[in-house]
């Protein structure tokens, strides 16, 4: 035979689990860490860093390597001296 009513045991159960998936979500530390605002607004601040010190470096391992690669090519008249005072450029503001 169907059930079509759940018992109420089964829902006592299902109630138990649900508190106990709640405590334990509750207590994760993810959410511990936006339940405070000022850990909030320091975990967002050490994470705005992050990302701003991986996009500086990023893009100047990138132009780095760009500006070489066009150093490297002085057959083209043009693009060639361009990138030759690029890199002139560039080791002077090192010494």
């Amino acid at each position: 035979m169907k059930k079509d009513i759940e018992q109420p045991e089964d829902l006592t159960q299902e109630v138990a689990g649900l508190r106990r998936e709640l405590t334990r979500l509750n207590a994760h530390r993810f959410i511990r860490v936006h339940n405070s605002m000022p850990r909030m607004l320091a975990f967002n601040f050490a994470r705005g860093l992050a990302v701003g010190l991986g996009t500086v470096m990023g893009a100047t391992v990138l132009l780095s390597v760009m500006v070489w690669a066009l150093s490297q090519i002085e057959f083209l008249p043009i693009i060639g001296e361009w990138a030759a005072q690029i890199a002139q450029q560039m080791q002077t503001a090192q010494e």
